[in-house]
């Protein structure tokens, strides 16, 4: 078996992003030894293919050593090809990636879908195309820009749409309420007033919101009314009617997906409402699918890791799959 990956966006050979002490910690979780080769392609990684005998691992080193990789180069690609019979591919968070490593390869070789790969479509398939009712969106995060795609495609598929984070700043402004100092992308208030628009009544704002003169531990908070935050104050969190609002809407549903937190997570004063929407998601009794860095980072300080149907591999991935964007990587597999 041989195995590729990327490690980071290195220039050049750049030493720390080695795939070499990836391999150590791979042959200590399969129990069984992993052999290194220094490149992914050239003499060195032919030699080391030549050499694997039945029933051993390979690890190629880093894929991205060659700006080939992201350019999607088609030698770069056959290259890699040459080294393998067939072509696997477990990397969901990467399929969203035009790449070398990810479709140039499937180009020449027959290309099948990992299990880790089955499991993630399976999942978000379960979730956006066969939901059990009702169905409930819940969004957060910083900007409304990055997710305005996400919005609008589950806005056609949900019940109810939770917002919460930082971008519901901007549906605020947007329908003319003070936000104080906080965060705020005026660059999107057109959108968010057309998704607003668009959602009517499934759309839930936070009503409420914990609020603090800077994002930082120990600060003195307030709660304030989500239509009236004080100047030189910001939103860092949603609040306790909030909470409660958020909760009701969880409450038996069929289907939850979540992606973002609904505050700063990270600082412990403002993950409250975090907390709570994840314990109210990990009870409603669905089918609860989590995807985003951001969004598994919380759970897993939060301490509600384990808890949930699906947590997804993917960042950038899932949040274009919810977008309802074709990703390369799964379309290459499908026409292969």
């Amino acid at each position: 078996m041989i195995v590729m990956s990327h490690l980071g966006r290195p220039k050049g050979h750049e030493p720390e992003l080695s795939l070499q002490p990836v391999g150590v910690d791979l042959a200590r979780r399969i129990g069984r030894e992993v052999k290194f080769a220094p490149d992914c392609v050239g003499d060195q990684a032919i030699a080391a293919v030549d050499a694997l005998q039945s029933g051993q691992v390979l690890l190629l080193e880093n894929v991205r050593y060659h700006k080939e990789d992201e350019n999607n180069d088609s030698g770069f690609a056959r290259r890699l090809a040459s080294l393998g019979d067939l072509f696997v591919n477990d990397a969901f968070g990467s399929s969203h990636r035009a790449h070398a490593s990810v479709v140039g390869v499937a180009a020449y070789l027959p290309a099948y879908a990992g299990e880790l790969m089955e499991a993630e479509l399976g999942a978000l398939h379960r979730a956006l195309d066969e939901p059990k009712r009702p169905m409930i969106a819940v969004v957060g995060g910083a900007k409304v820009s990055t997710k305005v795609g996400v919005l609008r495609n589950l806005l056609k598929k949900v019940d109810a749409l939770l917002v919460g984070g930082a971008m519901a700043n901007t549906f605020f402004k947007a329908r003319g309420w003070p936000t104080g100092s906080g965060l705020v992308e005026d660059t999107a208030l057109a959108e968010a007033t057309a998704v607003a628009a668009e959602a009517g009544d499934k759309l839930v704002l936070p009503v409420d919101l914990v609020c603090a003169r800077k994002m930082e531990a120990g600060q003195a908070l307030r709660i304030m009314s989500a239509d009236d935050v004080e100047p030189e104050w910001m939103a860092l969190d949603i609040g306790p009617k909030s909470i409660a609002l958020f909760k009701q809407h969880l409450r038996g549903a069929g289907t939850v997906i979540w992606n973002g937190p609904v505050g700063v997570a990270e600082i412990k004063d403002f993950a409250d409402g975090t907390k709570e929407v994840g314990e109210a998601i990990a009870t409603s009794g669905g089918f609860t699918l989590v995807g985003g860095g951001d969004t598994v980072a919380a759970i897993d300080s939060l301490g509600l890791a384990g808890r949930f149907s699906h947590v997804s591999t993917g960042g950038g991935a899932t949040l274009e799959y919810l977008e309802g964007k074709e990703l390369p990587g799964i379309a290459i597999l499908k026409e292969a």
